[in-house]
């Protein structure tokens, strides 16, 4: 009985390692971001006070009057390209790190990118389109060009900030991706 017994431990032993899996991580591109102090009195920012923010979906409670991003998406995939130019921008800054959510969630899909800045560098975090609201996935890709320009190099609470991104990557999936445009928010 002992022996059957150590038998069955020592297999469902076998079973867990074996059927345990690697978790394979996702390799981040670091880069520098540019300073540019003058991107407060860029034209297309200064338009963007002019237009009220976007409800991308019937019961959106919007957190600023005004627009917060205009960016463009371009996504290919077999030669077939679609454009979205919804997007709004949300920042947060958690302990040093500044959290720039540019997101089209519309509580059936997304599009979008996660920029995470800290001690003057970055890295860009594609949202999973299956992504609902209130969840955050992401999904893996490959960054070929990215760019962030930003007002300032140091970020509080409740600054404004202004920004540029220009990025292009191959998303998980054989889908080319190219989003660049201007965004500009509050700092949560």
């Amino acid at each position: 009985m002992k022996q059957a017994l150590y038998f069955i431990f020592i297999l469902i032993f076998c079973l867990l390692i074996v059927s345990c899996k690697k978790e394979k991580k996702i390799q981040q591109n670091f880069e520098k971001f540019v300073v540019d102090e003058s991107l407060p009195q860029n034209d297309t920012i200064k338009l963007l006070s002019k237009y009220p923010e976007l409800k991308l979906y019937r019961t959106d409670v919007n957190e600023s009057k005004s627009r917060t991003a205009y960016i463009v998406q371009e996504s290919t995939i077999w030669n077939m390209s679609g454009k979205f130019d919804n997007y709004k921008c949300k920042a947060n800054l958690k302990d040093d790190t500044l959290n720039i959510s540019l997101n089209n969630n519309n509580k059936q899909s997304a599009n979008g990118v996660l920029v995470k800045v800290f001690n003057g560098s970055y890295f860009i975090k594609d949202y999973d389109p299956k992504t609902i609201k209130g969840e955050e996935k992401f999904i893996k890709s490959k960054a070929i060009y990215q760019k962030l320009v930003l007002n300032k190099k140091g970020h509080q609470k409740n600054d404004s900030i202004y920004g540029f991104i220009d990025y292009k990557c191959m998303v998980d999936g054989g889908v080319k991706k190219i989003f660049r445009g201007y965004f500009r928010t509050l700092i949560k």
